[in-house]
């Protein structure tokens, strides 16, 4: 074989068949889940303004100072993005959804893009889904995304999860907790990484965020930031911790929680699976009732979480969970000879007009290659044809799943597979 000369680039997958299947299975179970809590799907471009990630991300986090892919065009910046929250604000005040009443409830599903070395579940392009609620200061809020986010992984299988909370508290708690958070920080500078250095001005909390080891032992006794918490911020947090409760819902308190981006106020939270070992986060978001006004919208509160795709399958594969589509092929035709492989285009689409499946050999492949075929495609039924049969106006008919076959009539097997139908016994297997 020749020496490849086009390649994916590094950090970026093909996904084949055999694996969008899972993807697709997963989707599934995201939209079906998604429109019993009444959210609505939105999609926006691959392509923001670099302005907006920076603004709505902050400058100094590791996503925008190390990690995003941009470009120029004309006079204008572009990056690809690297998470959807900022972007879905942006399509929120574009658009005026605030127009539409009431709360808006929304969820997404795509492809995001940081440059950051290439890891086990952790790619240049990756996926990920995830729920905004926007338009409502009110706990519930946070409850309903939380309530979501344990009840996805639940559905898939994933139980053994923890749930991880923290406020960050408001406007107010925050400048507080910089205030006496550099005052703890500043004699141990010296010794910290260069980055915790660089963040110390604008936005000491991102220290708590460092993964340098020369840090950690300063981060381990740095002042909490729910001592410094308004009234209004502890009483919302007391609000969420009990709404948890009410639901039976097991969290853990983490004081040092921050997560990675500017934008997040009061509750934030993550949910891991300690059956994953160091890899263990699975899906984490939070409260942000400032990112809008912050990007040009009128002050509105807001909630959400994502959660990475990838990461979720390499956890369905690892803990033995098998994500099945419910989908299989209804009908493979097989032929043998020119005139039923023309006989076969026809009755194809009349096959597919009545709802179902079906394929046929476009090689001229011999009987035992396209019964291996139709069985790698887990077809229900297949449909032998031969000149032999032509003639005779009589074909096999045979239930893949049963080892059963029958000689009928074109006419018969197509009043076969409209009853199949009625019955729910073709195309979904769920």
């Amino acid at each position: 074989m020749a020496e490849l000369k086009y390649q994916t680039h590094h950090g970026m997958t093909d996904l084949l068949p055999d694996e969008t299947r899972k993807w697709q299975a997963l989707e599934q179970i995201i939209r079906r889940e998604a429109a019993k809590f009444h959210f609505e799907e939105i999609r926006t471009p691959v392509l923001e303004p670099t302005e907006l990630i920076v603004r709505g991300l902050g400058q100094l986090t590791d996503i925008v100072s190390k990690e995003i892919f941009a470009f120029q065009r004309g006079d204008t910046n572009y990056v690809l993005r690297p998470e959807m929250t900022a972007p879905v604000a942006r399509s929120y005040v574009e658009h005026r959804l605030d127009q539409r009443g009431g709360t808006q409830k929304l969820y997404y599903i795509g492809p995001m893009f940081r440059a950051e070395r290439p890891q086990k579940g952790r790619q240049r392009q990756f996926h990920q889904f995830g729920l905004e609620v926007i338009g409502s200061a009110d706990p519930i809020a946070d409850i309903e995304v939380i309530s979501f986010m344990v009840h996805i992984y639940q559905t898939i299988g994933i139980r053994n999860t923890r749930l991880r909370i923290n406020s960050v508290g408001d406007l107010q708690s925050r400048e507080a907790y910089k205030k006496t958070l550099k005052a703890y920080l500043k004699p141990h500078l010296p010794s910290m990484s260069e980055l915790s250095r660089t963040r110390f001005e604008k936005n000491p909390m991102r220290i708590l965020d460092s993964k340098e080891p020369e840090d950690q032992p300063v981060i381990e006794q740095a002042p909490l930031i729910g001592d410094s918490l308004s009234e209004s911020s502890r009483e919302h947090f007391n609000m969420v911790k009990k709404l948890l409760d009410d639901l039976g819902i097991d969290f853990e308190e983490d004081p040092y929680l921050v997560r990675g981006m500017d934008y997040y106020t009061e509750t934030a939270f993550e949910l891991i699976s300690p059956d994953l070992g160091a890899q263990d986060a699975l899906a984490g978001g939070g409260r942000y009732d400032l990112l809008i006004e912050e990007i040009g919208g009128e002050p509105t509160p807001a909630v959400g979480f994502a959660a990475g795709m990838e990461r979720l399958l390499i956890a369905c594969d690892e803990l033995g969970i098998e994500l099945d589509p419910g989908k299989s092929l209804d009908l493979y035709i097989v032929t043998m000879g020119g005139s039923a492989r023309e006989w076969a285009v026809p009755v194809l689409q009349q096959v597919r007009g009545m709802g179902l499946s079906a394929t046929m050999d476009y090689q001229g492949r011999s009987l035992k290659a396209q019964m291996k075929d139709a069985n790698r495609a887990a077809a229900n039924y297949t449909l032998i044809v031969g000149d032999h049969e032509l003639a005779r106006n009589r074909f096999t008919f045979r239930d893949m799943g049963a080892s059963e076959e029958e000689s009928l009539s074109l006419d018969e097997i197509l009043e076969r597979m409209q009853k199949l139908i009625g019955e729910g016994r073709t195309q979904d297997k769920a």
